[in-house]
């Protein structure tokens, strides 16, 4: 037999009033309900707010870009083959082969770093900008990372072919040596030697707070190999035509590669290619590895509010033995019984899965704030909250309804 709408809500204000009466006691009780939703709201959001700042930083490459190393991404350094070791470089051959040879294609970017002992420095008159990332690339750069500049132009063609000594600077080193703006068409000197200013880039935003980006200078590849000729092996990127086109560039990347760097048709690529994509899945990987560390924490707090449901739900049935052998007394079955213990329990429970809810909500928005995570709020994970909570409720409460459903009407009603 199931409640009525009547007996439903008399259940529910009869475990409202509980909690009014035992202030005390329910707040413990729906303490541990409340933590674990509030810590699994928290965490999620936090684990939420982390996937996506990563994916940003990962777009931050630029659009439809394919990464081109010796290696994957997760190759273990410490235990690579006699093959793995003889892997050549990536040269500048390898971006003209893919700029000649791959339709699909619409940029190359090869570039190398240099990290000077001591650090790099660019310097304007009395003032210094420290270990800056000093680095050689190809026209193409802006265009595969989607480089957007606040003032003057890019590299060209024709400062590549010259070797000229030009450079455009990050936002940070324009503002350190040029706080008064107008960096464009200045003279600075970068490692001691003399380069014109060109071009400022946009300030980029962090979600992590690396401001390498920030800090970069850019220089033509040509130059930067005339100044630094015992740096030979670069880095590469390349952009697809188009997001539809980026399978079919990876596979001209791949054949072009192949040919260019002898690998027999029946040996593995001695190279390694790699999408934002398959950077967002192991992105991904590494966050859904936080979801489960995250929930099995918080299990405990919701099995110590379980605990404490159950607790003062037979307190409960202890308290209104007389009430329960009077409605028996007078037609009350063993369902009724049962169920408005039931209710009382999950009503108990919901409440504080409520009120966890609510703090988990808040908690989250202030850690994403203060570590500058983007804001992240599952309703997915807030609906799941809740219906936990109830759960937990309805586990927790079997027990004293059972026991309250199975006492005797003579007894109960002679109990003091």
């Amino acid at each position: 037999m199931l409640l009525t709408s009547t007996e439903l809500v008399n259940a529910v204000g009869m475990a409202l009033d509980s909690v009014r009466s035992n202030k005390f006691r329910s707040a413990l009780t729906i303490l541990g309900v409340m933590v674990g939703v509030a810590a699994v709201i928290a965490i999620t959001s936090v684990v939420n707010g982390l996937n996506n700042a990563a994916e940003n930083e990962i777009d931050q490459m630029g659009s439809n870009v394919i990464v081109v190393r010796r290696f994957a991404p997760n190759t273990d350094y410490s235990n690579l083959s006699e093959e793995e070791r003889r892997r050549p470089h990536m040269t500048v051959g390898e971006a003209m082969a893919i700029k000649d040879n791959c339709p699909s294609v619409d940029g190359v970017a090869p570039g190398n770093y240099y990290f000077k002992p001591g650090g790099n420095e660019a310097k304007y008159k009395n003032r210094k900008f420290s270990d800056p990332s000093f680095m050689g690339t190809w026209p193409d750069f802006a265009r595969v990372h989607d480089k957007d500049l606040s003032s003057g132009r890019f590299i060209s063609e024709l400062d590549e072919q010259y070797r000229m000594m030009v450079c455009v600077l990050g936002s940070d080193v324009a503002a350190t040596l040029f706080p008064e703006g107008d960096a464009v068409g200045r003279e600075i000197r970068i490692n001691g030697d003399k380069f014109e200013i060109v071009g400022v880039f946009e300030e980029i935003k962090s979600n992590f707070g690396n401001d390498f980006e920030n800090r970069r200078i850019c220089v033509p590849l040509s130059t930067y190999q005339k100044l630094i000729p015992w740096e030979k092996a670069l880095g590469l990127e390349v952009r697809a035509a188009s997001f539809e086109l980026i399978d079919q560039a990876l596979e001209e990347v791949r054949v072009a590669l192949r040919i260019y760097r002898k690998v027999p048709f029946n040996k593995p690529d001695n190279f390694a290619l790699t999408t934002q994509d398959q950077f967002k899945d192991q992105i991904s990987n590494i966050t859904n590895y936080l979801y489960i560390a995250g929930i099995v924490i918080t299990s405990v707090g919701l099995m110590v509010g379980g605990i404490g449901v159950m607790n003062i739900m037979l307190v409960s049935v202890t308290e209104r033995t007389r009430e329960i052998g009077v409605r028996k007394a007078i037609g009350a079955k063993r369902t009724n019984i049962i169920l408005q213990f039931l209710t009382e329990a999950m009503s108990l429970s919901g409440i504080g899965g409520i009120v966890g809810i609510i703090f988990g909500v808040f908690a989250g928005m202030g850690l994403n704030a203060l570590m500058n995570f983007p804001l992240s709020i599952s309703i997915f994970w807030a609906v799941i909250g809740f219906v936990v909570s109830v759960s937990v409720g309805l586990v927790s409460g079997v027990y004293p309804a059972v026991k309250a459903a199975r006492l005797d009407p003579i007894d109960a009603l002679r109990y003091e």
